[in-house]
């Protein structure tokens, strides 16, 4: 647990405060310009999956980029993440430079900022640790501060759900063997904590996966970023869309097996190197162990494996963006062009 130096619990500091809310009156400022402006696609999205208050998904995938970009993608996901507790399974964007790689990354911190007051880090984070074994998992407090995929899911996630704890993992770069031993020794650890406890899947405990989808383009991006595989013109553009719904559709939505799994892990990590992207999904580790941990767990849990439901895919050319600029220093943390855009997938399991 950590504490500061006059002993009281420690908050985990903010590290984007442009591109997400983080406060009351900004996230009501958000949902306001979604109402006026994007209401009829959240609408829309809503009655097509029958989304409504007895809607709990047990697994959720969101995206984490700008609340400008994202828009009504943000509140048609965590609207119904509505358990107690909320283990979210992000990106590990900066692993690298911190040299991390095949282990679950957790943090120390007793709190973590809120809109309305702080979130607690779960009881369960212990019962966890202490169940899974040392080999799979570290603490790791600095790659935990300069991660914003976490953060970007507080903001909604405390909203709809006011008195939610979490447990923050991060994902890093491993292979898919790995992947496997983690989510079968992370679905035992769950599986033996909700029968301990009592807990239900859904209800009582939930599991959040945050990714972005395709990272595209050839300006803007790192140079082991860059993504123009079909050019960046407006075909380009199209094409990319085509082959992202291909991949969700082929490998993360439906009833999906471990060779889904294998085949999404196969299109998006460079075979040669596990370290690399060979389809800039900043999630794409997140997704496999996130998605292989929540099959498992149904299994030991004796229940049918939740099914996935592309809720929506947009990108951040596909709307005009929502204008945050008048809410207390919200903004754009890049541009949006068809040589720098970027995919957001958003799926719930039920």
């Amino acid at each position: 647990m950590a504490n500061n130096k006059t002993g009281a619990p420690e908050i985990r500091p903010l590290i984007d405060k442009i591109g997400f809310p983080h406060t009351l009156k900004q996230v009501e400022g958000f949902l306001k310009k979604i109402e006026e402006q994007q209401s009829d696609l959240l609408d829309a999205k809503l009655n097509t999956h029958h989304i409504n208050a007895g809607t709990f998904w047990k697994v959720a995938i969101c995206p984490h980029d700008d609340y400008s970009y994202v828009g009504y993608l943000y509140p048609l996901v965590l609207q119904s993440v509505k358990s107690k507790v909320v283990f979210i399974l992000a990106v590990a964007h900066k692993a690298a430079s911190f040299n991390l790689s095949d282990d679950l990354i957790f943090d120390d911190f007793t709190l973590w900022h809120g809109i309305k007051n702080p979130i607690k880090v779960s009881g369960l984070r212990k019962t966890l640790l202490d169940k899974l074994p040392e080999t799979l998992w570290e603490v790791h407090r600095p790659m935990q501060q300069v991660e914003h995929s976490v953060e970007a899911m507080l903001p909604l996630l405390q909203y709809y759900n006011p008195g939610v704890e979490i447990v923050p993992i991060l994902v890093p770069p491993m292979a898919f063997d790995r992947m496997k031993l983690v989510a079968d020794e992370l679905s035992d650890a769950l599986s033996e904590i909700a029968i301990e406890q009592k807990l239900n899947w859904g209800k009582d405990f939930s599991l959040l996966i945050t990714t972005d989808g395709v990272h595209y383009g050839d300006e803007g991006w790192s140079i082991n970023r860059i993504c123009k595989r079909f050019g960046v013109d407006r075909e380009g553009y199209m094409e990319a869309i085509g082959f992202e719904l291909g991949l969700i559709d082929d490998c993360l939505a439906g009833k999906i097996d471990e060779e889904h799994l294998r085949s999404f892990y196969a299109q998006t990590v460079d075979s040669a190197n596990y370290q690399l992207h060979k389809w800039t999904w900043c999630g794409r580790y997140s997704v496999p162990v996130g998605l292989l941990t929540m099959r498992a767990l149904a299994q030991k849990m004796k229940i049918p494996v939740p099914e996935g439901v592309l809720l929506d895919y947009s990108t951040s050319l596909t709307h005009e963006p929502i204008q945050v600029n008048d809410l207390d220093g919200m903004g754009t943390t890049a541009p949006a062009t068809l040589r720098h855009w970027v995919g957001y997938p958003a799926l719930g399991y039920l």
